[in-house]
């Protein structure tokens, strides 16, 4: 029995490390997302101000707009992946959550 305790307290472990790297994972996803959108609004801003390269900065803008929205899904996917890993963890644990719903 004590060999059992001992294999869940491990695979919690692990749970738990994978469950803080997902959640770093996320942070640094929505700092990228932050930064790309900040930098889509730069470039709308230098279309603005810079007329004869406006195709050029219009582009650029589009650029960051897209790295922001795909920098925010991945943010998205890590923090679906970290609550996966947190309920790994606690099922490990042995803390069930029994969810009662409606529909």
């Amino acid at each position: 029995m004590a060999d059992q305790t001992q294999h869940h307290h491990l695979f919690g472990h692990h749970n738990e490390e994978e469950r803080k790297h997902h959640k770093h994972l996320e942070e640094l996803d929505e700092l990228a997302a932050a930064a790309a959108g900040a930098y889509a609004l730069h470039e709308k801003h230098e279309a603005k101000k810079d007329p004869q390269n406006a195709h050029r900065h219009k582009l650029e803008e589009e650029i960051g707009a897209a790295a922001a929205v795909g920098a925010g899904g991945l943010a998205f996917h890590e923090h679906h992946e970290k609550n996966n890993a947190k309920k790994e963890e606690e099922k490990a644990e042995g803390k069930h959550h029994h969810h009662h719903h409606l529909f």
